[in-house]
């Protein structure tokens, strides 16, 4: 019988090899990267010459601790014996407001539009808002085979053209390109996690999110009724050192790109404070503040966010992993702040992965794994059991509230 000890898991060949600096001593095999076991250690306790006491049983016999096993090929089978729920369809006809499915850019591999319909209507899901929808032409094409067609169905929002960043008056250039957008069908400004951490100027600099070119932008959304869902920064921990402390070690040594840390990119508190500062400059702008402001994991920052600035909402994209570990936290967020949640999932349209978010948002459940686990961490998640009336609002009543309908789109019911 193979019997698992936790000093003997192999982290992920996907990994490197080189470990960040403060990371455990780790040796590179055929299999990848290993953590060794304790009689490999130097030291006091582990050096050559002394017997390591974990390296025997009770008699002082060799303890065998069965074969290694890379971390990624670890998926314990849970022993709970819990009530499980499988959720079929919203209890309230939903709107996804965080979602790329047949977007401009064509980053995932596109759903017929027939067969999205189908699986929309399995799940009580009313309306998906595509938010990379780019600009110009790009933009037309979305709109002239998802939202005119279906203008009750689907909804696109337009983006800024950072190429053009060091045209003298980029932010009146932004402006005009937002309200041609608008004119084309575009219901709302997206405005990702690049602004702040990706996009400079010919000087080299960074672009601040409170940058004062982007006023006139901010502003226009404001004039036009749109709202501006805003990615600023990402999970606390890619902004962590990339060691055996990170907790979400899996994913970035997956996606090695996604770590902020070090000194080339700015802390992630300054990219909030930057971010919040746009909030105040802009009363009259109604933002989105995607991914739960982007500090899920500090639901106290969030509420300050919200009682501070009455023109934010947020959503709930890519994120129940961090809110279902914390389900009393969550819940009591969900609670206090009903009208300020939009239900949105940032993941490609899979039913299966409505589902798991359905039974987290409506069930309580306790100990099951979220869409894509371990993606973003080794943990379990747990409902919430949120009240009928708040779901209702989650899912629907505020996003209808914010985010205009589609042209020739019929009044919600």
């Amino acid at each position: 019988m193979t019997r698992l000890s936790f000093p003997t898991v192999l982290v992920a060949a996907a990994l490197p090899l080189v470990a960040p600096k403060g990371a455990p001593d780790v040796r590179a095999t055929a299999h990848g990267p290993v953590i060794p076991r304790d009689s490999d250690r130097t030291g006091p306790e582990g050096s050559a010459g002394v017997a390591d006491p974990s390296s025997s049983d009770s008699n002082g016999a060799p303890r065998d601790d069965g074969p290694d096993l890379l971390l990624r090929d670890f998926k314990p089978r849970s022993m709970l014996k819990v009530p499980a729920h499988e959720v079929e369809r919203a209890a309230f006809p939903a709107v996804d407001v965080h979602n790329h499915v047949n977007d401009a850019r064509g980053g995932d591999p596109p759903v017929p539009v027939p067969e999205l319909l189908a699986r929309m209507d399995r799940l009580n899901l009313r309306r998906i808002v595509i938010l990379t929808g780019r600009w110009g032409e790009a933009l037309q094409r979305v709109v002239d085979r998802m939202v005119k067609p279906h203008p009750d169905r689907f909804t696109v929002f337009t983006e800024p053209d950072w190429s053009r960043i060091d045209e003298p008056a980029f932010g009146e250039a932004m402006a005009a390109q937002v309200r041609d957008a608008f004119a084309r069908g575009a219901r709302g400004l997206k405005v990702l996690k690049s602004l702040g951490l990706v996009v400079r100027d010919r000087t080299g600099r960074l672009v601040t999110v409170d940058d004062p070119r982007l006023d006139p932008m901010w502003a226009e959304c404001g004039k036009l009724g749109i709202p501006v869902s805003i990615h600023t920064a990402d999970p606390d921990a890619f902004f962590e050192p990339l060691d055996a402390t990170n907790e979400r070690w899996d994913e970035l040594g997956e996606h090695p790109d996604w770590s902020f840390h070090g000194p080339k990119f700015p802390p992630k508190r300054a990219l909030l404070d930057a971010r919040n500062r746009v909030f105040a400059r802009h009363p009259r702008t109604t933002f989105i503040a995607l991914h739960v402001a982007n500090h899920p994991e500090d639901l106290d920052d969030v509420e300050t966010v919200l009682d501070r600035y009455p023109n934010v909402v947020v959503e709930t994209g890519a994120r129940h992993a961090e809110l279902g570990r914390q389900p009393r936290r969550a819940r009591a967020f969900f609670l206090k702040y009903p009208d300020r949640i939009l239900f949105g999932t940032d993941a490609a349209p899979d039913e299966a992965m409505y589902r798991n978010w359905f039974r987290f948002l409506e069930t309580a459940d306790e100990a099951f794994d979220y869409w894509n686990s371990p993606g973003q961490g080794r943990w379990t998640i747990s409902g919430l059991e949120l009240p009928k009336d708040v779901l209702e609002r989650v899912y629907a009543k505020n996003a209808e509230r914010v985010i205009p309908a589609s042209a020739g789109a019929a009044a919600p019911r």
